[in-house]
């Protein structure tokens, strides 16, 4: 056997080692994990409806009613970095969320949902389009704890962002919509990736 052969056959072992570790490690990580639960309050639910407007959790997010805190949309944690407490990184989330007008017929629907924990903002890019909206922020009092790795946001309320309002009121050709208007309340809890 040539010298020349025999390095080029120590580095393709070597390559092949590197990859079969690089993979083991990859297949062993756990993706992130959590889901973020937005509660929309009775109020503001009655509010919409006697306006027309309409919001609908898409999938694969989920939606649920309780009589006494009103309807909710839950989405599901499908990447992220970062920290809730040291406010940096961002949560992304699965499904989408629909704003429908029936007395204007005009809709629009928001994807690639995420918490940026920079801005504290709840963003969505809507179809249509690449860029992301701010359509909520939480207020009110808003709390942060930590169990192990798994971080928790707990917001009394969550008011609707001044450009998520706007782009709101464009889209549907309505003025229902304002900045800071209280939509319900809000919770994260999120696993990042290990």
């Amino acid at each position: 056997m040539s010298r020349t052969f025999a390095r080029v056959a120590a580095a393709a072992a070597g390559l092949a080692l590197a990859v079969t570790a690089a993979s083991a490690t990859s297949a062993s990580a756990a993706p992130a994990a959590g889901n973020a639960v937005i509660h929309e309050s009775n109020a503001f639910f009655q509010q919409a409806a006697q306006a027309g407007i309409v919001a609908v959790p898409l999938p694969t997010a989920t939606a649920g009613y309780d009589p006494a805190s009103g309807l909710s949309a839950s989405f599901p944690v499908t990447n992220g970095s970062g920290s809730l407490a040291e406010f940096w990184g961002s949560i992304q989330f699965g499904g989408g969320l629909l704003f429908v007008d029936a007395r204007t017929g005009s809709a629009v629907a928001f994807r690639q949902l995420a918490f940026s924990s920079d801005t504290y903002q709840v963003v969505g890019v809507p179809d249509g389009s690449t860029v992301p909206v701010a359509l909520f922020t939480p207020a009110g009092e808003t709390v942060v704890t930590r169990t192990g790795t798994t971080q928790n946001l707990s917001a009394a309320s969550l008011a609707l962002d001044p450009a998520g309002a706007q782009f709101l009121d464009s889209k549907l050709r309505t003025s229902f919509f304002t900045a800071g208007q209280s939509v319900g309340t809000f919770t994260v809890t999120y696993t990042p990736a290990s």
